[in-house]
Protein backbone atom coordinates (compact mmCIF):
# COMPACT_ATOMS: atom_id res chain seq x y z
CA UNK A 1 0.00 0.00 0.00
CA UNK A 2 1.66 3.65 -0.96
CA UNK A 3 -0.33 6.06 1.31
CA UNK A 4 -1.25 9.51 -0.17
CA UNK A 5 -1.85 12.65 1.33
CA UNK A 6 -2.22 12.38 5.13
CA UNK A 7 -3.12 8.75 5.08
CA UNK A 8 -0.87 6.05 7.00
CA UNK A 9 -0.74 2.27 6.48
CA UNK A 10 -0.34 0.17 9.94
CA UNK A 11 0.83 -3.61 9.53
CA UNK A 12 -1.94 -5.01 11.48
CA UNK A 13 -1.09 -7.04 14.45
CA UNK A 14 -4.49 -7.86 16.08
CA UNK A 15 -8.00 -7.64 14.89
CA UNK A 16 -11.37 -8.24 17.12
CA UNK A 17 -13.82 -9.93 15.93
CA UNK A 18 -17.22 -8.16 16.43
CA UNK A 19 -20.81 -8.98 15.93
CA UNK A 20 -21.16 -5.97 13.36
CA UNK A 21 -18.82 -8.17 11.51
CA UNK A 22 -21.25 -10.79 10.45
CA UNK A 23 -23.59 -8.41 9.69
CA UNK A 24 -21.21 -7.30 6.77
CA UNK A 25 -21.14 -10.44 5.95
CA UNK A 26 -24.90 -10.94 5.42
CA UNK A 27 -24.75 -8.08 3.77
CA UNK A 28 -27.53 -6.23 5.70
CA UNK A 29 -30.16 -6.23 8.84
CA UNK A 30 -33.52 -7.45 9.95
CA UNK A 31 -36.01 -4.22 10.45
CA UNK A 32 -38.63 -6.49 11.48
CA UNK A 33 -41.94 -6.60 9.50
CA UNK A 34 -40.55 -7.96 6.60
CA UNK A 35 -38.62 -5.67 6.13
CA UNK A 36 -34.34 -5.65 5.85
CA UNK A 37 -31.80 -3.28 5.36
CA UNK A 38 -28.99 -4.01 2.73
CA UNK A 39 -25.37 -2.83 3.19
CA UNK A 40 -25.52 -2.40 -0.51
CA UNK A 41 -28.28 0.12 -0.83
CA UNK A 42 -26.51 2.37 1.98
CA UNK A 43 -23.17 2.78 -0.13
CA UNK A 44 -21.05 -0.23 1.39
CA UNK A 45 -19.75 -1.71 -1.41
CA UNK A 46 -19.00 -5.88 -1.26
CA UNK A 47 -16.60 -7.46 -1.06
CA UNK A 48 -15.14 -5.73 1.52
CA UNK A 49 -12.03 -6.59 3.98
CA UNK A 50 -14.14 -5.82 7.60
CA UNK A 51 -12.58 -5.60 11.18
CA UNK A 52 -12.92 -2.33 13.06
CA UNK A 53 -10.51 -3.36 15.86
CA UNK A 54 -7.45 -2.75 14.83
CA UNK A 55 -3.81 -2.78 16.04
CA UNK A 56 -0.53 -1.79 14.46
CA UNK A 57 2.31 0.12 14.02
CA UNK A 58 3.02 2.29 10.92
CA UNK A 59 5.09 1.30 8.46
CA UNK A 60 4.30 4.33 5.64
CA UNK A 61 2.80 7.83 6.01
CA UNK A 62 1.46 10.09 3.42
CA UNK A 63 3.46 13.44 2.44
CA UNK A 64 0.71 15.23 4.41
CA UNK A 65 0.83 12.65 7.54
CA UNK A 66 3.51 14.50 9.00
CA UNK A 67 5.78 12.41 11.56
CA UNK A 68 4.95 9.65 13.12
CA UNK A 69 7.19 7.22 15.25
CA UNK A 70 6.94 4.09 13.58
CA UNK A 71 7.89 1.70 17.16
CA UNK A 72 4.67 3.38 18.35
CA UNK A 73 2.05 0.84 18.81
CA UNK A 74 -1.62 2.23 17.73
CA UNK A 75 -4.95 1.45 18.26
CA UNK A 76 -6.99 2.50 15.33
CA UNK A 77 -10.40 4.73 15.69
CA UNK A 78 -12.60 3.30 13.07
CA UNK A 79 -15.70 5.82 13.01
CA UNK A 80 -14.35 8.17 9.87
CA UNK A 81 -16.57 10.45 9.15
CA UNK A 82 -16.51 12.66 5.81
CA UNK A 83 -15.14 15.88 8.15
CA UNK A 84 -17.20 18.28 6.50
CA UNK A 85 -21.53 17.40 7.57
CA UNK A 86 -22.92 18.41 10.41
CA UNK A 87 -22.72 15.60 12.73
CA UNK A 88 -18.87 16.08 11.79
CA UNK A 89 -18.41 18.96 12.57
CA UNK A 90 -19.86 18.60 15.88
CA UNK A 91 -17.15 16.07 16.94
CA UNK A 92 -19.89 13.20 16.40
CA UNK A 93 -17.95 11.19 13.30
CA UNK A 94 -19.97 8.46 13.71
CA UNK A 95 -22.86 9.83 12.98
CA UNK A 96 -21.31 10.78 9.64
CA UNK A 97 -24.39 11.19 7.07
CA UNK A 98 -21.60 10.02 4.46
CA UNK A 99 -19.25 7.88 6.45
CA UNK A 100 -16.26 6.01 6.10
CA UNK A 101 -15.73 3.42 8.28
CA UNK A 102 -13.11 1.40 8.30
CA UNK A 103 -14.35 -2.34 8.19
CA UNK A 104 -17.58 -1.37 6.81
CA UNK A 105 -17.56 1.74 3.97
CA UNK A 106 -13.49 0.92 3.73
CA UNK A 107 -10.99 -2.19 3.93
CA UNK A 108 -10.87 -3.15 7.51
CA UNK A 109 -8.44 -5.03 9.79
CA UNK A 110 -8.78 -8.70 8.96
CA UNK A 111 -5.50 -8.13 6.76
CA UNK A 112 -2.17 -7.39 7.04
CA UNK A 113 -2.31 -3.95 6.68
CA UNK A 114 -4.96 -1.61 6.91
CA UNK A 115 -5.15 2.07 5.29
CA UNK A 116 -6.15 5.28 7.54
CA UNK A 117 -7.43 8.45 6.21
CA UNK A 118 -5.45 10.51 9.25
CA UNK A 119 -3.10 10.49 11.85
CA UNK A 120 -5.46 11.63 14.37
CA UNK A 121 -7.24 8.15 14.34
CA UNK A 122 -3.96 7.08 16.01
CA UNK A 123 -3.87 6.69 19.75
CA UNK A 124 -0.98 4.97 21.28
CA UNK A 125 -1.21 1.66 23.49
CA UNK A 126 2.06 2.36 25.42
CA UNK A 127 2.34 -0.92 27.18
CA UNK A 128 -1.16 -2.35 26.35
CA UNK A 129 -1.36 -6.09 25.19
CA UNK A 130 -2.69 -5.48 21.42
CA UNK A 131 -5.53 -7.81 22.34
CA UNK A 132 -6.67 -5.87 25.44
CA UNK A 133 -6.11 -2.35 22.76
CA UNK A 134 -7.66 -3.86 20.08
CA UNK A 135 -10.95 -4.16 21.28
CA UNK A 136 -11.46 -0.69 22.89
CA UNK A 137 -12.19 0.43 19.49
CA UNK A 138 -15.70 -0.92 19.15
CA UNK A 139 -16.92 -2.82 22.49
CA UNK A 140 -14.66 -0.75 24.87
CA UNK A 141 -15.96 2.45 23.24
CA UNK A 142 -19.29 1.18 22.13
CA UNK A 143 -20.12 0.84 26.08
CA UNK A 144 -18.28 3.43 27.30
CA UNK A 145 -20.78 5.82 24.89
CA UNK A 146 -23.48 4.09 25.86
CA UNK A 147 -22.73 4.14 29.95
CA UNK A 148 -22.13 8.19 29.39
CA UNK A 149 -25.78 8.28 28.63
CA UNK A 150 -26.62 7.36 31.72
CA UNK A 151 -23.80 8.26 33.80
CA UNK A 152 -25.92 10.20 36.30
CA UNK A 153 -27.61 6.77 37.78
CA UNK A 154 -24.74 4.56 37.72
CA UNK A 155 -23.55 5.45 41.50
CA UNK A 156 -27.39 5.48 42.50
CA UNK A 157 -28.55 2.38 41.02
CA UNK A 158 -27.51 -0.96 39.21
CA UNK A 159 -27.35 -0.58 35.75
CA UNK A 160 -28.63 -3.62 33.84
CA UNK A 161 -26.95 -5.25 31.03
CA UNK A 162 -29.03 -7.68 28.64
CA UNK A 163 -26.27 -9.63 26.73
CA UNK A 164 -23.20 -11.39 28.63
CA UNK A 165 -20.57 -11.64 25.83
CA UNK A 166 -17.50 -9.00 24.90
CA UNK A 167 -19.86 -6.03 25.28
CA UNK A 168 -21.82 -6.65 28.45
CA UNK A 169 -18.20 -8.11 30.02
CA UNK A 170 -16.69 -4.59 29.08
CA UNK A 171 -19.53 -2.66 29.99
CA UNK A 172 -19.27 -4.17 33.54
CA UNK A 173 -15.50 -3.55 33.84
CA UNK A 174 -16.24 -0.10 33.03
CA UNK A 175 -18.79 0.50 35.28
CA UNK A 176 -15.95 -0.56 37.66
CA UNK A 177 -14.11 1.43 36.87
CA UNK A 178 -15.98 4.84 36.56
CA UNK A 179 -17.60 4.17 40.27
CA UNK A 180 -21.05 2.46 39.20
CA UNK A 181 -22.58 -0.08 41.47
CA UNK A 182 -21.91 -3.43 40.14
CA UNK A 183 -24.65 -4.15 37.45
CA UNK A 184 -27.18 -7.14 36.89
CA UNK A 185 -26.25 -9.27 33.83
CA UNK A 186 -29.13 -10.90 31.71
CA UNK A 187 -28.29 -13.78 29.64
CA UNK A 188 -29.92 -17.20 27.96
CA UNK A 189 -25.95 -18.46 28.23
CA UNK A 190 -25.52 -20.14 31.50
CA UNK A 191 -21.51 -19.79 31.01
CA UNK A 192 -22.00 -16.30 29.70
CA UNK A 193 -24.00 -15.92 32.80
CA UNK A 194 -21.27 -17.48 35.19
CA UNK A 195 -18.70 -15.50 33.67
CA UNK A 196 -20.54 -12.25 34.18
CA UNK A 197 -20.45 -13.20 38.05
CA UNK A 198 -16.79 -14.09 37.75
CA UNK A 199 -16.08 -10.72 36.49
CA UNK A 200 -17.98 -9.00 39.29
CA UNK A 201 -21.57 -8.80 37.97
CA UNK A 202 -24.16 -8.26 41.17
CA UNK A 203 -26.29 -11.00 39.94
CA UNK A 204 -26.98 -13.06 36.42
CA UNK A 205 -30.36 -13.45 35.11
CA UNK A 206 -31.77 -16.00 32.82
CA UNK A 207 -34.27 -14.07 30.94
CA UNK A 208 -36.16 -17.39 29.73
CA UNK A 209 -37.02 -17.28 33.78
CA UNK A 210 -40.83 -16.53 34.38
CA UNK A 211 -39.63 -14.62 36.98
CA UNK A 212 -36.99 -13.16 35.29
CA UNK A 213 -38.63 -9.62 36.21
CA UNK A 214 -38.90 -10.27 39.43
CA UNK A 215 -35.05 -11.61 39.93
CA UNK A 216 -34.01 -8.45 38.37
CA UNK A 217 -35.82 -6.11 40.52
CA UNK A 218 -34.86 -7.99 43.63
CA UNK A 219 -30.88 -7.85 42.66
CA UNK A 220 -31.79 -4.32 41.88
CA UNK A 221 -33.86 -3.33 45.55
CA UNK A 222 -36.28 -2.40 42.96
CA UNK A 223 -36.57 -0.96 39.70
CA UNK A 224 -33.58 -0.06 37.78
CA UNK A 225 -33.13 3.39 36.06
CA UNK A 226 -31.38 2.15 33.12
CA UNK A 227 -30.96 -0.75 31.24
CA UNK A 228 -28.65 -1.55 28.01
CA UNK A 229 -29.54 -3.59 25.81
CA UNK A 230 -26.79 -5.46 23.89
CA UNK A 231 -28.36 -7.78 21.50
CA UNK A 232 -31.17 -5.40 20.09
CA UNK A 233 -33.62 -8.25 19.67
CA UNK A 234 -37.57 -8.04 19.82
CA UNK A 235 -37.49 -10.18 22.79
CA UNK A 236 -34.43 -8.31 24.85
CA UNK A 237 -35.50 -4.76 23.38
CA UNK A 238 -39.05 -5.75 25.36
CA UNK A 239 -37.27 -7.00 28.88
CA UNK A 240 -35.43 -4.23 28.68
CA UNK A 241 -38.30 -1.99 28.60
CA UNK A 242 -40.68 -4.03 31.12
CA UNK A 243 -38.15 -4.14 33.48
CA UNK A 244 -37.38 -0.56 33.82
CA UNK A 245 -38.68 1.68 36.50
CA UNK A 246 -40.75 5.67 36.06
CA UNK A 247 -38.54 7.63 34.39
CA UNK A 248 -35.72 4.99 33.66
CA UNK A 249 -33.90 5.05 30.43
CA UNK A 250 -33.29 2.46 27.98
CA UNK A 251 -30.33 2.73 25.81
CA UNK A 252 -30.49 0.40 22.76
CA UNK A 253 -27.03 -0.65 21.08
CA UNK A 254 -27.38 -4.16 19.70
CA UNK A 255 -27.70 -5.00 15.71
CA UNK A 256 -29.32 -8.48 16.38
CA UNK A 257 -32.24 -6.95 14.27
CA UNK A 258 -36.53 -6.95 14.45
CA UNK A 259 -38.76 -4.63 15.80
CA UNK A 260 -39.70 -2.93 18.53
CA UNK A 261 -42.32 -4.67 20.36
CA UNK A 262 -43.21 -1.86 23.02
CA UNK A 263 -46.64 -0.98 23.71
CA UNK A 264 -47.01 2.60 22.52
CA UNK A 265 -49.13 4.38 25.90
CA UNK A 266 -46.50 2.68 28.56
CA UNK A 267 -44.09 5.05 26.96
CA UNK A 268 -45.89 8.01 28.13
CA UNK A 269 -47.34 6.90 31.19
CA UNK A 270 -43.78 5.22 32.38
CA UNK A 271 -41.85 8.04 31.11
CA UNK A 272 -39.46 6.17 29.88
CA UNK A 273 -36.69 7.37 27.54
CA UNK A 274 -35.34 4.87 24.79
CA UNK A 275 -32.04 6.26 23.29
CA UNK A 276 -30.30 4.43 20.76
CA UNK A 277 -26.44 4.61 21.05
CA UNK A 278 -24.13 3.99 18.12
CA UNK A 279 -20.03 3.37 18.81
CA UNK A 280 -18.45 6.56 19.98
CA UNK A 281 -16.87 10.16 19.42
CA UNK A 282 -13.48 10.72 18.83
CA UNK A 283 -13.50 12.89 22.21
CA UNK A 284 -14.74 9.94 23.73
CA UNK A 285 -12.50 7.31 22.84
CA UNK A 286 -10.09 10.02 23.90
CA UNK A 287 -11.26 9.81 27.28
CA UNK A 288 -11.62 6.03 27.14
CA UNK A 289 -7.99 5.48 26.72
CA UNK A 290 -7.31 8.31 29.28
CA UNK A 291 -9.31 6.42 31.57
CA UNK A 292 -7.65 2.31 30.11
CA UNK A 293 -3.80 3.76 30.22
CA UNK A 294 -4.94 4.66 34.40
CA UNK A 295 -4.59 0.58 34.99
CA UNK A 296 -8.57 1.04 35.98
CA UNK A 297 -9.88 -1.51 33.16
CA UNK A 298 -9.52 -4.88 33.88
CA UNK A 299 -9.03 -6.77 30.64
CA UNK A 300 -11.91 -9.26 29.18
CA UNK A 301 -11.56 -13.41 28.71
CA UNK A 302 -10.06 -12.74 25.03
CA UNK A 303 -9.10 -15.89 22.34
CA UNK A 304 -6.84 -15.48 19.80
CA UNK A 305 -6.65 -17.23 16.34
CA UNK A 306 -4.10 -17.08 13.26
CA UNK A 307 -5.80 -14.17 10.54
CA UNK A 308 -5.99 -16.99 8.09
CA UNK A 309 -8.91 -18.68 10.49
CA UNK A 310 -10.88 -15.71 10.14
CA UNK A 311 -13.90 -17.27 8.47
CA UNK A 312 -13.71 -19.85 11.39
CA UNK A 313 -13.89 -17.71 14.00
CA UNK A 314 -17.09 -15.65 12.56
CA UNK A 315 -18.73 -18.89 12.49
CA UNK A 316 -17.98 -19.89 16.18
CA UNK A 317 -19.20 -16.37 16.85
CA UNK A 318 -22.18 -16.63 14.49
CA UNK A 319 -23.00 -19.77 16.93
CA UNK A 320 -22.56 -18.12 20.27
CA UNK A 321 -19.27 -20.30 21.28
CA UNK A 322 -17.32 -17.38 21.65
CA UNK A 323 -16.51 -15.92 25.83
CA UNK A 324 -15.65 -12.13 25.85
CA UNK A 325 -13.90 -11.47 22.84
CA UNK A 326 -12.13 -13.46 19.62
CA UNK A 327 -9.25 -11.51 18.06
CA UNK A 328 -7.03 -12.29 14.98
CA UNK A 329 -3.12 -11.97 15.32
CA UNK A 330 -0.45 -11.32 12.80
CA UNK A 331 1.96 -14.16 13.74
CA UNK A 332 2.13 -17.79 15.46
CA UNK A 333 0.78 -16.94 19.06
CA UNK A 334 -2.51 -17.55 18.36
CA UNK A 335 -4.12 -20.20 21.03
CA UNK A 336 -7.32 -20.76 19.58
Amino acid sequence: MIPEGTEVVLRVTAAGVCHSDLHVREGGFDLGHGRRMSYEERGVKLPLVVGHETTGQVVAAGPDAGEIDPDTHYVVYPWCGCGSCPACKDGNEQLCVTPGFLGVHRDGGYATQIRVPHPKYLFEIGDLDPTFAAPLACSGLTTYSALKKVEPTLKSHRTVLIGGGGLGLMCLQLIKALGGQAPVVVDIDPTKRAAAIEAGAAASVDPADKDAIAQIHAACDGAPMAAIDFVGAPATSELGFDVLGKGGTLIMVGLFGGATPWALPLIPMKSVSVRGSYTGSLSEFDELMTLVRTGALSPIPTRTWPLTQAQEVMDLLEDGKIIGRALLINDAEATG
